[in-house]
């Protein structure tokens, strides 16, 4: 029987605290589900965990489009493992350092390296890091500002591409919610649409090239930049993690796979008049599921041709790869439960009708903002953000007809953002580690730049939530330009003040 009183956000409640008190988001989540299952059948502990097994797991599973996703996940995990242990990104990246003696040359090159290893987030640190980190040292550039540049290229690109794993597993979170609501919004239509507002990526994405070619540096990184020129070192982490690397790795290992996922997906869609018609999800998902596989089959025997790896080593590696995708079929299954628990205890209605009662729709998306930066930054993960946000955010916005694609922008940028300032996420500890920066450090410097962001964020959802047009973004980079040379004036100022006063 539904509910519409404060009792039906229990689950909810149980999900965040424990998310928070845990940083376990699974955790967070399989107890919140429980919960639900509790207060829809009974208190027994026992008979709660059979049912919530048989009544809601297995369905989870055994619904299509729920295992279509799982499938195309693990088949994304196979390839993106080969890339990273192949050799080939580090190749890749070693051919744009070729003819780099300038310092604004050494960062865009980074930024660049960063975004064409677009596949995996938490590789491209790994795989770019290593590389450029004798490079900004015979630059003198500061390690801080390369674990910047990187963790600036990661989840940011990642989060904008509908093809990857997070685009993948964003549009399942999605959809689960259209499908609730009877809507026939695609999860395609409604990630793309949202892109123009993922106000905190694009943000992420465009600061570096402006850092680098105008010198606009401020805060603790400026004086990290000054160190560096006068041969001061940061702390170095101890733990450096070196990517794969082979002598006989080509650059090819990235490309060609990649070519050849381009190729398997126009022979499947084009016919059907994809991109300029609408190609149903499975199909869509069919598709890309042979792409990647393909395009492993691809990089398996070019890296047997080079004597990089033998042919079954490949192989296993690709299957580790697959497996390596289990936690986050887990996440994916219990948000999906969640998110039925959830409704049938009517707590979205309950939201719905809060909201209703006088909260202006316009201010949803930031509010939405907000709360999945406060989410993502105390856990440390923008994935269980996502699944914790979007059944709330998603229902909200239709019963109170809020800007719906600004709202998802908002989920996104706000679990981005508290990614990108806590100190305990994966990414932020990947960047310094293959930046060979101490932890702490990048921190500190990343974050007056994070902080910046995420202000001019939270200003455009506040425009979006009122005027729902998809060029607020250029209103965004065009404030963010403004603030950042009056910054970095600001800061040169400052330091002729000091060396005056010195002198």
């Amino acid at each position: 029987m539904v509910q519409t009183d404060a009792s039906s956000l229990i689950p909810i409640l149980v999900t965040l605290t424990l998310s928070l008190i845990t940083r376990n988001v699974v955790i967070g989540l399989f107890m919140g589900v429980l919960s639900g299952v509790f207060m829809l059948t009974t208190i027994n502990p026992i008979a709660a965990f059979g049912i919530m097994v048989s009544d809601y797991l297995v369905p989870q599973l055994t619904n299509s489009y729920n295992a279509g996703v799982i499938v195309l996940l693990i088949f994304i995990g196979g390839f993106v493992a080969l890339m990273e242990k192949s050799g080939g990104g580090h190749a890749f990246a070693s051919k744009v350092t070729h003819k780099i003696n300038t310092s604004s040359r050494g960062q865009i090159s980074a930024w660049l390296g960063g975004i064409g290893i677009f596949f995996s987030d938490l590789g491209t640190p790994l795989i770019v890091g290593p590389i450029f980190r004798p490079l900004f040292d015979k630059l003198k550039l500061s390690r801080q500002k390369l674990a910047f540049i990187i963790d600036s290229t990661s989840s940011p690109v990642a989060i904008l591409i509908p093809f990857i794993g997070w685009g993948v597993y964003i549009m399942s979170l999605m959809q689960k919610e259209f499908s609730a609501l009877g809507s026939d919004i695609s999860d395609w239509d409604a990630f793309i649409r949202a892109i123009p507002y993922q106000f905190y990526a694009i943000l992420a994405i465009a600061i570096v090239p402006l850092v680098a070619l105008k010198k606009l540096d401020f805060g603790p990184m400026a004086q990290a930049e000054i160190d560096a020129q006068q041969g001061k070192s940061c702390g170095h982490s101890n733990a450096e993690l070196i990517s794969f690397t082979h002598q006989n790795a080509q650059a090819s290992f990235v490309w060609m796979p990649l070519l050849v996922m381009a190729f398997i997906l126009i022979l499947m869609l084009a016919p059907l008049g994809f991109p300029f018609e609408k190609v149903s999800g499975s199909i869509f998902r069919a598709a890309l599921s042979s792409a990647y596989f393909f395009a492993a089959i691809t990089l398996i025997l070019l890296m047997a041709r080079y004597k990089v790896r033998k042919l079954n080593d490949g192989i296993n590696v690709y299957l580790k790869g697959m497996g390596n995708m289990v936690q986050v079929a887990i996440i994916l299954i219990l948000a999906w439960t969640l998110s039925t628990v959830g409704k049938q205890l009517g707590a979205a209605d309950y939201i719905a009708q809060q909201a209703q009662a006088g909260f202006p729709y316009w201010l949803v998306p930031a509010v939405a903002f907000l709360l999945s930066a406060i989410i993502s930054f105390a856990t440390g993960s923008s994935w269980g953000t996502f699944a914790i946000m979007m059944p709330l955010v998603i229902p909200t916005a239709f019963a109170i007809d809020a800007p719906l694609y600004v709202c998802i922008g908002a989920v996104l940028s706000g679990g981005l953002f508290g990614d990108h300032c806590s100190p305990i996420s994966e990414t932020t500890i990947l960047s310094s580690t293959g930046s060979g920066c101490d932890q702490f450090e990048h921190f500190r410097t990343q974050l007056p730049y994070a902080v910046l962001n995420g202000a001019i964020a939270l200003i455009s959802f506040v425009f979006a939530g009122l005027y729902q047009h998809n060029i607020i973004f250029l209103f965004a980079l065009l404030l963010q330009v403004i603030v950042l040379i009056l910054l970095s004036q600001n800061q040169k100022g400052r330091a002729l003040s000091i060396t005056t006063q010195t002198e």
